[in-house]
């Protein structure tokens, strides 16, 4: 199997960089469309319309409405058209962004993403999750390359509220651990190939930059500052895990995450806080060592990550209903088999209610 690693052409944080997104996209094209929702507009649309102007690139806006669905997908498409433009810039959270990823795919356009909030690593990823009009899960667009741009301005990401970046914190716990997971059985990647040693090496970096810095983010984060911590845990939520998750592999964690969909009582959590469980649960499942558990706990507990499945909302333990998370986990091309042994929803519900426990403690 060849080994692969893909990536967004170009990656660019900093406080107060979206004041400079005019002269970051012209290189790309001068006519630009840029989606984003009525609030997003609100809070950046100013900053980016004076970038624009001030470096020669005509900007079109048009709000983002609903879902990233179909027919919101193809309304934006014939807005570009009539403008004629060159370029797509999505500017908000994931739904945003996914919907400029397909406009931009389906018009052959490149495209900018520019995350508000780092509460997922999908902003470099090859991929958008299109919806109902209605909000349900409808489909993956699987798209053959990479965003040509990623904006991340953490002095943005620092005011939005503190959940969404400790949610991104949890999502990007997961990376390290399937990506050594993946490594151990030899499975392929989202990238198409085996791992290359750089996208390991960059799942690995994911976690230590956790472990180092998520406390101080977080704290920095509840006084709307940015600071170096802040900084390091979103290139560590949005790039580090991004590459790694793509490139080195999904196992248990997400899977389970898929699982826990099931139960009502987990539909208000986001993506990162439901993974950030499957990450305990993957552990339990491959034995891992008590101290490295430990210290997963430990780093959970400190941020405000849930650690069991009272502080998930699930209040009485109904093993029936969690033989159906167990068994929806373990769902065929459910990326679980890409453990380096086979897993059955008897050993997954052993592994949840295991971590439910050492979680409790």
């Amino acid at each position: 199997m060849d080994k692969i690693i893909i990536s967004p052409s170009k990656y660019i944080q900093g406080a107060n960089v979206l004041e400079s997104i005019g002269e970051y996209v012209k290189p790309l094209g001068t006519k630009v469309l840029a989606i984003a929702d009525g609030f997003v507009t609100d809070l950046v649309g100013a900053t980016v319309t004076k970038s624009c102007e001030e470096a020669g690139v005509e900007l079109s806006m048009a709000e983002f409405v609903g879902e990233c669905s179909r027919p919101e997908i193809e309304r934006l498409m014939e807005i570009a058209n009539e403008k004629g433009v060159d370029v797509v810039v999505g500017i908000g959270g994931g739904k945003t962004l996914d919907t400029a990823k397909s406009i931009a795919f389906y018009s052959k356009k490149p495209v900018v993403i520019v995350p508000t909030i780092a509460s997922t690593d999908a902003p470099t990823s090859a991929l958008a999750v299109i919806y109902t009009p209605e909000g349900e899960f409808a489909e993956y667009l699987m798209i053959p390359s990479n965003p040509n741009m990623v904006i991340m301005d953490t002095q943005i990401i620092a005011g939005a509220p503190t959940r969404l970046l400790v949610s991104g914190m949890g999502d990007a716990l997961s990376t390290y651990f399937e990506a050594r997971a993946n490594g151990i059985s030899g499975k392929s990647t989202m990238a198409g190939g085996a791992p290359t040693r750089s996208a390991q090496a960059l799942a690995k970096l994911c976690y230590e930059t956790l472990i180092a810095d998520g406390l101080k983010a977080k704290i920095a984060c509840d006084q709307n500052l940015s600071n170096t911590a802040v900084e390091n845990i979103i290139e560590a939520n949005t790039y580090l895990s991004g590459i790694g998750f793509e490139s080195s592999g999904l196992a248990a964690a997400h899977a389970i995450h898929n699982g826990l969909t099931k139960l009502e009582e987990c539909h208000h959590l986001y993506h990162g806080e439901k993974v950030a469980f499957g990450t305990l649960t993957q552990l339990v499942l491959e034995n891992a060592p008590m101290a490295e558990i430990n210290e997963v706990l430990d780093f959970c507990k400190s941020v405000g990550l849930p650690t069991n499945l009272k502080d998930m909302g699930v209040t009485e333990i109904n093993r029936d209903k969690l033989m159906e998370v167990a068994e929806a986990s373990c769902a065929e091309g459910e990326t679980i088999h890409n453990m380096p042994f086979e897993v059955t929803p008897a050993l997954v519900l052993a592994a949840m209610l295991t971590a439910n426990e050492l979680g409790s403690m």
